[in-house]
């Protein structure tokens, strides 16, 4: 009797819509999310592998100093790293109107949703 009510919940919950049909008509499943998020994945891999190639040819054909900076934000608080004072002051800037942009979508969309 249990692994009858088993089989018959399992299909039960294999019957549930199994997609979502949104605003545009567009009809988004699981399948759809998983593929879409592998190629997110590949294409920021892609666009990193071009930039340090781009940044590696242009610095073989000149001579010059290098200068970069970098952050690392976790939750509201940025991890600053740079190689001078100047790309130090544009990362924590940048950082800083990140974090700002990010409250203000949290809000906006913690008020759309009452």
């Amino acid at each position: 009797m249990r692994k009858m009510n088993a089989i018959r919940f399992i299909k039960k919950r294999q019957r549930v819509v199994k997609c979502v049909e949104t605003e545009l008509g567009w009809v988004m499943d699981a399948e759809m999310l998983f593929g879409l998020g592998i190629a997110l994945i590949f294409a920021g891999i892609l666009i990193t592998l071009i930039a340090v190639v781009l940044l590696f040819v242009s610095n073989v054909r000149e001579k010059g100093k290098v200068k970069g900076g970098g952050a690392i934000i976790i939750g509201p608080f940025p991890i600053i790293l740079g190689t001078d004072k100047e790309s130090i002051k544009t990362v924590l800037l940048l950082s800083m109107m990140l974090t700002i942009l990010l409250a203000i979508v949290t809000v906006i969309f913690y008020l759309g949703s009452k």
